[in-house]
């Protein structure tokens, strides 16, 4: 059995769905299962690569909303799909969905659904019959949590093919750098931390994470990770408020150095506000360390799903600072609360989101549909 994946880009291009991609793809290689990989490139040209399993980095002549276009990944996808039982494609891609309409390859296919298409609605009027054209010659619609089905318009029309297999990380791989750690603990010493991670964009909610901080003791400080278009936006508030000893805008934190934040923190906050975010894998990551998260009830997502209120932390309506302020009140003050909802973090980490179950999990699926032969 051979499997070609394919993904917008690839690591070392690095986003929340690569890496979900370069998860699956080498723990199935590392399980014997012949993987490859067909993207397009991250930087110029065809750059095609095999050693322990094959790359196929195809020429990106432009990226326009969120697309990378590229008719290279039609004319290699034509060249090589004959090799591979399945193909299995991840989700948002229409020049994934446009190259497998033009080459119509005999392989079973695969969809992994990381997220409807949100933002770009008027251009989802022009994709959708594409789209619709490929849910239905899929054999099978990989869902990463059982809730956000009931919100996709699209997807509750095949109900009969859809499967969830959640999302894992190896918190192996998020290792403690202890100077970076040390460091940090005399920096905010004697402070209650709350650590945020995402993108600065319009759907993270971090402005009513700022505005939360107006509530909370000055022995609190909100640290958020990350880089984005809302950046100076952000910083404005936090300074027109005068909350710069309460919260710090601290940019991209390397992935080498994360371990110690989550490891440094009291609670994880994740205030998203739109459907847009689909799952959260940072709040399994910030769970992987036995930390209690603070997440939100969006319609239609997977995100309080993935950290259950009141068994691996406090779920609160989105867009409610006050809200956000009391469940982080809440938990710094409560202890036996705080113990039982960090205990319930790690072990629902443990029993559901690791990376060897959504690796197990996918294997049992290609094999299912190999028998379907």
């Amino acid at each position: 059995m051979k499997i070609l994946h394919i993904g917008k880009f690839y690591p070392p291009c690095f986003g929340g769905i690569e890496k979900v991609n370069y998860d699956i793809v080498e723990g199935l290689n590392a399980g014997g299962i012949q993987t490859d990989v067909l993207c397009s490139n991250h930087t110029k040209g065809n750059v095609f690569t095999n050693n322990i399993y094959k790359i196929y980095r195809v020429h990106t002549l432009k990226v326009i909303a969120s697309t990378p276009l590229s008719y290279s990944f039609i004319t290699t996808l034509k060249k090589v799909q004959d090799e591979y039982d399945i193909i299995h494609i991840h989700l948002p891609n229409p020049m994934a969905n446009l190259a497998v309409f033009l080459t119509q390859p005999k392989a079973k296919i695969v969809l992994h659904w990381h997220s409807d298409i949100i933002k770009q609605r008027k251009l989802m009027i022009l994709y959708k019959p594409l789209l619709h054209w490929l849910l239905k010659k899929s054999t099978s619609i990989v869902v990463t949590s059982p809730t956000y089905v009931e919100g996709s318009s699209i997807l509750k029309k095949y109900r009969d093919k859809i499967t969830c297999i959640p999302i894992g990380i190896d918190s192996k791989e998020l290792t403690i750098k202890r100077d970076v750690l040390d460091k940090l603990k005399e920096t905010y010493k004697d402070k209650k931390i709350v650590f945020s991670l995402g993108r600065l964009v319009y759907y993270k909610g971090f402005e009513y994470l700022i505005e939360a901080s107006k509530s909370l003791p000055n022995d609190t400080i909100i640290l958020i990770a990350g880089i984005g278009e809302l950046k100076d936006k952000l910083q404005e508030q936090i300074s027109a408020n005068k909350l710069e000893h309460k919260v710090k805008l601290l940019g991209r934190i390397s992935f080498e150095k994360l371990g110690a934040y989550y490891e440094l923190c009291n609670i994880f906050c994740f205030p998203s506000t739109e459907r847009s975010e689909a799952f959260g894998v940072v709040q399994i990551e910030a769970m992987s360390f036995g930390k209690p998260v603070i997440s939100t009830s969006i319609k239609g997502s997977g995100v309080d799903w993935v950290n259950l209120d009141n068994v691996s932390g406090i779920i609160v309506p989105p867009k409610e600072a006050n809200k956000l302020a009391e469940a982080i009140t809440e938990l710094l003050v409560d202890k036996e609360k705080y113990k039982r909802l960090s205990e319930g973090a790690k072990k629902r980490y443990e029993e559901i989101f690791t990376k060897d179950k959504m690796v197990e999990e996918f294997k049992k699926l290609y094999l299912e549909i190999e028998n379907l032969k």
